[in-house]
Parts: structure tokens; C-alpha cells; sequence
């Protein structure tokens, strides 16, 4: 029985162990080497690696590929490929790279309204015209499924679910290349020479990434306006950072006593800077995160251990952010590209250690009562009253009465003595 108890004991950390290296190794997806197992992609999978987008995924943890396979690499196909810039190649494959594992049961689910997914295109901050997100269909008659860019009339067709490895990635295998709004592919461009790898850019215009977002003007308004939007834009950004900007919807749901704009300027860049994580996280690796509690920029102000935010996963997919006063759920991906990720939440973060929270007095240190004088005649003496402090709360015993006490015990006693005497 103990050495069963000592192998359990030895079992545990290491199947801990053994579940890391496994997360580990799932969260690191190889494209290059998913997409081998099929060699009608390889036409495909040569234009990921050519263009750098190879790399740029090799971060990432949940993927849908849109792959064309070399059977319907038309003649077309292979010229604009060929007479695209290399940054419009590589902006056009971005956005056939889906950031959201679709296994085949969610296909199965689509409504035939659609369900909006984001785009590796659209997370990179490229986007000048138009969404940079795509819409997938199903038919529920016969079960087609199909995507499209929103406001567009060209959509693909999907012809086969070719690898699912869940969560991590889905290869699916369509008609055609998906085109984003912003790309003619009509039009001859001067081609630049390739550049080796992919290289983050050299600074990150916050303040463009946020007005392309149309839905994050209270926000903006409030970064500027603080100098927090210039510290983020000028930072050198060493690990990276991930920044959580409400929506103009979450700022209106604000009650009264939460307005940010009557707080003091110190008091408003420190709220600002508590939606700002001192890392770059993928939408992905928030999906996965093994450590839900998180410290932000206010926390590098404030102190260790305040000011951090809790994340999680809920339902599968949903990434939800905790402040300790309010539960926001993150809604879309705005800019992706490391070291700086931006994601739209659906309420502002307010820090519990600047609001009381609902239907809670702000704690305050507890007071003693003082002590009570209590003014007692001694014996002997009625002109010159002696002062006797009571504790909080107890009772004064005065001396004299100490005295009849002990008295009344003495007599007592003797009686009791003589009583045992006699008998």
C-alpha cells in the first residue's frame, strides 16, 4: 500500500510534466509540415513559405487554412501570384487564413446567415478598404458551405475538409483563391524583390489601427487625450503588449458614478493603462492561457500584485477578462502582428482598487470604543472621588466591593470547617 501511495505521489507531478510537454508541443502549429501529408497542395503550401506568411503563423495555435489545391491553380491563378507585389501576395493570403479552429462539427452548425470569423489580414492592421473579416455559409439544403468577404459578391466554395487537428488547426481545401476588397488583381505592379523572413514592424500606429476599427472613438479620444496612446506607440515594447480597447457601446453602459471623465488625470492614464498587458498574446494563446492572472501596465506603476486582470475560457472559444468588478468578453481582433496585438472587449476594465464594488461600502479601519471613566466613592472618603477606567464594554467591580466579597467567602468557609468538625 505505500509503495502504491509513493508511485502516486511520483505520478503526479510527472503526469503534470507530461501534459505540458503535450500542451506544449500542440500549441506550436508546423504549416509547412501539416500541409506535406497532402502533395496537391503543395503549390499552395510553397506560396505560404515564398511569402514569409509560413513564419508569421508558426506563433499560432488556431487556425482554419483556406488551401487551394494544385488542380485548381488555373492559369490565372499561377499569373497574378506571380505578378502581385510580394506585400499584396502576402496581404492576400493572410486573408485565407482564418484565426479560429473550425472543426467539422462547427461547419455543421453555421446558420445560413453566416457567422463572421477574422482573418490573419485583417489582424495585421493592412487593412485600407473594407472588412478584412470573411463570412461563412452553409446551405442547409445541400450542406455546402461557402466563404465570402462582407459587402463582396465573390465567395468560395468549400470542396473538402482535408486535416482537423484539434484545437490547433483545419486544413480545408477550396475552389479558389479568396481576393480581399483593397487587391486588383487586374492591375500590373512593379514587382519588389522578396525579403527574407518577416520582421515586426518598426513602430505601430495605434492611433490609425483604432480609427480603422470604426467602433473605438470614446476609447481613442481618452488615449490621446491622457499621452497613454504616445507611451504605447513610442515604447520600445521588449516582450510585447496586448491591449484591450472597449468598445463606444461598452463606454454608454457605464452608470453614472463609473464616468471615467470625472476622474483625476493620474487616476484615468492608471485605468487606461490596466487594459494593457505587458505581453503579446495571440487570440489563440489567450484561448489556451495557463496562467489566468495577469499584471498590466498599471500594475508595473502601482505595485506587484494589483491591478491584474483574470483571464479565461469559457465555452470553448469565448475569452472572457475579469477585472474584479466587471466580466468582458472579448469580441473582435482589431491588430495582430508581434509584438502588438489589439482586441476589442465589451466593457471597460474598471480596477477594484479604484471602485467600490456594487452595494459595498469602501472599508474603513475599525475604531475601538474609548474607554468610559467611571467615578466610585471610596470607603472613608466622601469629598475626594478616586477614578476607576473600565475596558470597552466590560463593567467596573469597585474596591469595596471586592472587599465584601472575599468577606462573605472567608465566613463561609469557616462554617463549612465547623460543620465537618462536628460531624
Amino acid at each position: 500500500m505505500a509503495t502504491v501511495n509513493f508511485i502516486s505521489h511520483l505520478a503526479s507531478p510527472a503526469s503534470v510534466y507530461l501534459l505540458f510537454l503535450l500542451s506544449t508541443t500542440a500549441a506550436a502549429i508546423n504549416v509547412t509540415t501539416v500541409l506535406s501529408s497532402f502533395p496537391n497542395l503543395s503549390s499552395f503550401s510553397n506560396l505560404l513559405v515564398s511569402s514569409g506568411i509560413a513564419s508569421e503563423l508558426s506563433g499560432r495555435n488556431s487556425l482554419t487554412l483556406l488551401a487551394v489545391p494544385n488542380s485548381h491553380f488555373s492559369s490565372a491563378s499561377v499569373d497574378f501570384t506571380r505578378r502581385l507585389s510580394p506585400p499584396k501576395l502576402a496581404d492576400l493570403l493572410r486573408f485565407n487564413v482564418l484565426l479560429q479552429f473550425l472543426s467539422d462539427s462547427d461547419l455543421r452548425r453555421i446558420s445560413p446567415s453566416g457567422s463572421a470569423v477574422t482573418t490573419l489580414y485583417e489582424a495585421s492592421g493592412h487593412v485600407f478598404a473594407g472588412s478584412g473579416s470573411v463570412n461563412v455559409t452553409r446551405d442547409p439544403a445541400s450542406g455546402s458551405v461557402t466563404i465570402g468577404s462582407p459587402g463582396s459578391s465573390k465567395s468560395v466554395t468549400v470542396l473538402k475538409l482535408l486535416e482537423t487537428k484539434p484545437p490547433n488547426i483545419t486544413v480545408l481545401s477550396v475552389d479558389s483563391f479568396l481576393v480581399p476588397a483593397g487587391i486588383d488583381l487586374t492591375a500590373s505592379e512593379t514587382l519588389i524583390p522578396p525579403t527574407s523572413g518577416t520582421s515586426p514592424p518598426a513602430g505601430i500606429n495605434l492611433t490609425q489601427i483604432l480609427i480603422n476599427g470604426h467602433n473605438f472613438n470614446v476609447a481613442l479620444s481618452l488615449l490621446v487625450a491622457s499621452g497613454v496612446i504616445t507611451e504605447l506607440e513610442n515604447d520600445d515594447h521588449g516582450a510585447g503588449i496586448t491591449v484591450f480597447v472597449p468598445t463606444d457601446s461598452a463606454f454608454s453602459d457605464l452608470p453614472e458614478n463609473e464616468n471615467l471623465q470625472s476622474l483625476p488625470a493620474d487616476k484615468k492614464a492608471i485605468v487606461l493603462k490596466f487594459h494593457v498587458l505587458n505581453s503579446y498574446y495571440t487570440l489563440g494563446s489567450l484561448e489556451s492561457i495557463t496562467n489566468p492572472v495577469n499584471p498590466t501596465l498599471a500594475t508595473e506603476k502601482m505595485g506587484a500584485g494589483s491591478y491584474t486582470l483574470n483571464i479565461s475560457r469559457v465555452n470553448g472559444s469565448i475569452v472572457t477578462i475579469n477585472s474584479g468588478l466587471v466580466l468582458a468578453v472579448v469580441t473582435q481582433t482589431a491588430f495582430d502582428q508581434n509584438p502588438v496585438s489589439v482586441f476589442g472587449v465589451s466593457k471597460v476594465l474598471l480596477p477594484k482598487e479604484l471602485f467600490p464594488k456594487p452595494g459595498q461600502a469602501v472599508s474603513t479601519p475599525a475604531t475601538t470604543t474609548p474607554p468610559r471613566e467611571v467615578s466610585l466613592s471610596p470607603v472613608g472618603s466622601d469629598d475626594q472621588p478616586s477614578r476607576l477606567v473600565a475596558p470597552p464594554g466590560g463593567e467596573v467591580v469597585s474596591s469595596s466591593t471586592g472587599k465584601r466579597t472575599c468577606v462573605f467567602l472567608y465566613l463561609c468557609w469557616c462554617i463549612a470547617f465547623c460543620c465537618a468538625f462536628l460531624v
